[in-house]
């Protein structure tokens, strides 16, 4: 009875196990890509053949702000160019009233802090992933969960084409 016990216990174990294996092997393949797709973007970048100063990343995703209307009237919005300088644009959206907001965004990093949802927008145009984006879509975080403190002034920063 006890071999059987340890048996099953084994069975179950292994089958755990293999199912964590594939659980990780996805999630390494799609980092990969995501990593390779990074990688090609700035590779353009690089070789000159993408203007650093014309906003060519964008991404926008709806959500219900306030969980008071239906519709997901409430959107983030991200315009970067290629170095990864620009704007989070972001409008709150409620039945009596509306916010808007527009965060700097340098390096590819909010000066400000950013909601979930401008951090997910953000990230989606790093990625190239717009223009429309779900916040359910996983996306990898570029390796920082806190921005950097300090952003180089433009005048230190070198000169675009």
């Amino acid at each position: 009875m006890i071999l059987v016990t340890v048996a099953i216990i084994g069975a179950i174990a292994g089958i755990a196990g293999l199912s964590f294996a594939l659980v990780a092997h996805n999630r390494v393949n799609q980092v990969v890509e995501e990593c390779a797709d990074v990688l090609r973007r700035q590779l353009q970048v690089a070789s000159g053949a993408v203007d650093n100063q014309s906003l060519r990343d964008l991404a926008i995703v709806h959500y219900d702000a306030l969980k008071e209307m239906s519709g997901q009237r409430s959107f983030s919005l991200a315009l970067i160019n290629s170095v990864g300088d620009g704007i989070v644009l972001s409008s709150i959206n409620g039945r009596t009233e509306t916010r808007t907001y527009a965060k700097v965004v340098r390096n590819g990093y909010g000066v400000d802090a950013l909601s979930p949802e401008e951090d997910q927008v953000l990230r989606a145009a790093r990625l190239g992933k717009g223009p429309v984006v779900q916040m359910g879509d996983p996306l990898p975080d570029f390796g920082r969960s806190d921005p950097p403190t300090s952003f180089p002034s433009p005048a230190s920063s070198p000169a675009r084409a």
